[in-house]
């Protein structure tokens, strides 16, 4: 067969076979509402858009997330995923390359004088031993006829992008857990000063009724009842300075430092509440790290699809191997009679590979329609987290309101309580109830504007803030 034969017996075939077995697009998006629910308005700008330096404009803040983004151990973690990741798309992005072999060797064989290689090195080559030395360079290519090696690369693409998601995702919930945390915590040193104030106002109370009880105008009772008031208010300051530490400590280990307080120059009070526009729903699909991730998962199990069902169809290989060769050294290098070139083609098609192959494929189709149930699933779960946030931050705020008003009826009943007590127009009683009741309120109070500011953070990391 010459050459030119060769080639086109290779051309009909690439021709013939040329029709690629392309896997099916990726689908399965599930039908997205107009406006999440409980939206205040319809903003098609997101507060998921605004920088998260600027989303939070405080300065103590700042400091804690930037500590966070250097050293948090899970990120770091994320980040070397990403660079294992981009390896193996930058290896999988060399398929369609040639093989490329280069080979040397020598070898010297040493017949029995009674065998035929014996006898006709002794004829031929007036020797009793058979050399070969060698140089050649091998090129093997298989043609990409189905598009195994594009959608390999497809796959690998969509696992490197998969892995910068997930860096995403895990920036956003750190980030979002040391806003939190720091809420907390101005929660708890808010708290703490309640719980302080609240146990002078009841040694005041106390230093009152022992006189009285001295005096003998009130009985034992009332001085235990006061006393036990104030031990009330005492036994929660440990408890407030413990979770304090705690919080702490929390914060510091997501920082990536060892566990150890800071200094606080803000109050909860300080912190104004944010914009929280939600925008559009659709928006989701490329703001959220999560739900980009699983839209990834899909396209690698659709490309996976894709070259497990090409691995059934034949397969076309070319190979080409040349150099040099020689029964002596001294002619190795011997040009051109040296040389030598071998050029070859072939076609190979799986016939009996007890259903390996199509059992890959049938794997391959069900596991894609298992990553289709999960996409559908993360975006139907981001817009059920978007529309809970909203409606946390919009009751949180009304109950926020109601609980301002009662704490300031309580405050000014329980210093209307003391004046009266004074005088000897009210019981104890009353100025015992009176301060227990604006105790709690005000300790409810702090727990409510925390509790918002939680919320209106857990809207900006569920519509995709933060990375």
């Amino acid at each position: 067969m010459t050459k030119r034969s060769f080639y086109i017996i290779i051309f009909i075939t690439s021709v013939l076979l040329s029709k690629q077995a392309l896997a099916q697009q990726p689908d399965g998006v599930p039908l997205l509402p107009t406006a999440f629910r409980d939206a205040p308005g319809h903003d098609t700008i997101s507060i998921a858009t605004i920088p998260w330096k600027q989303f939070f404009a405080n300065d103590e803040l700042a400091v804690l997330i930037d500590t966070a983004l250097a050293n948090n151990n899970d990120l770091q973690i994320a980040i070397s995923n990403i660079e294992i990741a981009n390896k193996s798309y930058r290896a999988a992005k060399l398929g369609l390359l040639p093989d490329i072999t280069l080979n040397a060797g020598a070898s010297i064989l040493n017949p029995s004088d009674n065998s035929i290689n014996g006898l006709s090195a002794e004829l031929l080559l007036q020797s009793h031993h058979i050399e070969d030395y060698s140089l050649g360079m091998g090129i093997s290519w298989e043609a990409d006829i189905w598009g195994k090696v594009k959608n390999q690369k497809k796959e690998a693409l969509a696992r490197y992008l998969q892995t910068q998601e997930a860096r995403k995702a895990v920036q956003t919930t750190l980030i979002a857990a040391i806003a939190n945390g720091y809420y907390n915590l101005l929660m708890l040193d808010r708290q703490l000063q309640i719980a302080k104030r609240n146990f002078d106002l009841s040694d005041s109370t106390l230093q009152i009724l022992r006189a009285q009880y001295n005096a003998a105008q009130v009985t034992s009772l009332a001085v235990q009842q006061v006393e036990a008031q104030q031990l009330t208010a005492a036994q929660l300051i440990p408890a407030i300075e413990q979770e304090i530490t705690i919080q702490e400590n929390a914060l510091s280990v997501l920082s990536g430092v060892n566990p150890a307080g800071f200094t606080r120059n803000k109050s909860l009070d300080d912190l104004q509440l944010t914009s929280f526009a939600s925008g559009i729903p659709s928006a989701l699909l490329d703001r959220r790290p999560d739900v980009k991730s699983a839209e990834l998962e899909l396209l690698a199990a659709t490309a996976k699809a894709g070259y497990t069902k090409a691995y059934m169809y034949p397969s076309l290989t070319i190979s080409a191997q040349g150099g040099l060769n020689a029964f002596r050294a001294s002619d190795w290098f011997n040009l051109p009679a040296s040389l030598f070139g071998i050029v070859a083609g072939g076609i190979t098609q799986p016939l009996f590979q007890k259903k390996k192959l199509r059992t890959q494929y049938e794997v391959a189709k069900i596991q894609r329609k298992q990553a289709v149930i999960r996409f559908r699933q993360s975006v139907l779960k981001a817009v059920e987290e978007v529309s809970d946030a909203l409606v946390k931050v919009q009751k949180l705020q009304e109950q926020q309101s109601v609980a301002a008003s009662k704490v300031s009826t309580m405050q000014q009943a329980t210093v209307n309580a003391g004046q009266l007590f004074v005088n000897g127009r009210a019981t104890y009683l009353e100025v015992l109830t009176a301060q227990s009741n604006v105790l709690s309120s005000e300790l409810q109070l702090a727990s409510l504007k925390q509790s918002q500011l939680s919320a209106v953070v857990e809207l900006y990391r569920s519509l995709g803030g933060g990375w």
